[in-house]
């Protein structure tokens, strides 16, 4: 009999051990960041409200209809399928929760229809493999809005509030395995290294909440969040100052990447400055006065090389949680080119996807808000037609697709050296090739699909 338990004994271990090592949780958070790539985000969606007030605090009156409060399409399994088809292996998804989504505000009490709703969402990713990023967003600024506080009292309560929140959620999803990330805040609103402080305490505040729930929440990647998520204060404020973990090689750190302001946000000229409807090396237009003077790829690589010495090369990888630019519409201004402009956003998105491949230990989130109108030179941040199914950003998405080709797009085709010189090609280990021409003979990358030099 005493063989007989040791033999079920054993059994159960190594059971134990193959679901301990299926469920994927022993990964460290650098391995899942690096397969995370390239990331979207479900934008204007899950963190929307349909009540601006600031009586949507700590009340249920967002409802469900909050979803399609600032975009018209309610989110669907079918989207999803046709977001991972485009070659994303990753959705962030924005998220409000005290914004208009608490039944009992002296428990605050996340409503349970919503709290449903998000789950559903965030199946809809699992079910494809899709990792997901899930957060608690700028939520009505309850918190992102007053890290600067220092009242003391002001800091605890802020504590007990996100520690309630963040225990409703991780007990939800305690069950799901690594494609699961949380992200504690989204944009929290320091400047300075005494906001960076307080800072620091609620991102200890979030990691514990999720520790202490167990489960598999134990050994989840969590992502904390960077100074305004802006990577020099970051790097200057911060490295050094990750939060205390049980487990090891579990945190990451958030910044985003909306750079430089008058390339991807600015709507019109100011005195002080010109919009760039041009950006990167061989996009600028002879003659205009909006090509970008400063912000391209050598100030690009600068700013991810800091997040690389400061935090990826001591264990923490970067999430960029936010990426993009507007794709505008320059067909009434007759001294303008509409060709370079398309040409510059296709680099700006192919730029930083082939630099966070190269550094590794960083997933660019493309931010995107379903919207689908460039009101002329005001431009938009869209890339998949959500109600259509179908790209609308179509020169962002291709330069994304320069890194990381859309699937099923491997077919072979052969072209002519003169054909071959093209700056979106890679060799097949993903060294982009514009500097090394002309290509020898060989099977390459270009467009998102294999090619041969003849």
């Amino acid at each position: 009999m005493k063989y007989l338990k040791h033999f079920l004994a054993t059994c159960l271990l190594t059971l134990s051990t193959a679901a301990t090592v299926q469920d994927g949780l022993d990964r460290s958070a650098t391995d899942i960041i690096n397969d995370m790539s390239p990331g979207w985000n479900l934008g204007n969606t899950l963190e929307a409200t349909t009540n601006w007030t600031g009586g949507a605090l700590w009340n249920n009156k967002g409802g469900l209809a909050a979803e399609t409060g600032w975009q018209g399409t309610k989110t669907t399994p079918q989207i999803i399928q046709y977001v991972k088809s485009l070659g994303f292996r990753s959705v962030r998804i924005p998220c409000a929760w005290a914004f208009g989504h608490i039944s009992n505000a002296a428990t605050y009490e996340i409503d349970a229809a919503w709290m449903a709703r998000v789950k559903e969402i965030v199946d809809y990713c699992i079910n494809e493999g899709l990792y997901v990023v899930l957060n608690d967003h700028w939520d009505g600024g309850w918190l992102e809005e007053h890290i600067k506080d220092s009242n003391p009292d002001a800091i605890a309560r802020n504590k007990q509030i996100l520690k309630a929140l963040w225990t409703q959620i991780a007990n939800t999803f305690i069950n799901y395995d690594e494609h699961l990330l949380f992200a504690g805040l989204n944009e929290p609103n320091a400047d300075n290294q005494a906001a960076t402080n307080n800072l620091i305490q609620y991102n200890q505040t979030f990691v514990d909440a999720v520790r202490e729930t167990g489960g598999n929440n134990a050994r989840r990647v969590l992502v904390v969040q960077g100074p305004s998520t802006n990577i020099d204060h970051t790097c200057n404020f911060m490295s050094g100052k990750m939060p205390t973990d049980v487990v090891p090689g579990k945190l990451a750190v958030e910044v985003h990447y909306y750079n430089p302001w008058q390339f991807w946000g600015m709507e019109k000229d100011e005195s002080w400055g010109k919009v760039f409807y041009y950006w990167g090396n061989g996009n600028h237009h002879s003659g205009s006065t909006h090509n970008a003077t400063w912000g391209e790829e050598d100030d690009m690589m600068s700013q991810l090389k800091k997040m690389k010495e400061h935090f990826v090369d001591k264990g923490y990888p970067v999430v960029i949680g936010e990426f993009g630019a507007n794709w505008r519409d320059l067909s009434g201004l007759a001294s303008e080119s509409q060709e370079k402009h398309n040409a510059s956003i296709r680099a700006h998105y192919r730029e930083l996807h082939r630099m966070c491949k190269e550094l590794g230990g960083m997933v660019p989130m493309t931010w995107d808000i379903n919207h689908t109108s460039q009101e002329g030179t005001k431009g938009t941040m869209t890339i998949v037609d959500r109600k259509n199914l179908s790209v609308y950003g179509i020169y962002a998405m291709q330069g994304i697709n320069d890194v990381f080709p859309r699937p099923g797009t491997d077919a072979i085709a052969p072209v002519k050296q003169s054909q071959a010189d093209n700056p979106a090609t890679y060799n097949l280990q993903g060294m982009y090739m514009a500097d090394h021409q002309p290509l020898k003979k060989g099977i390459y990358i270009r467009g998102g699909q294999k090619v041969v030099v003849e």
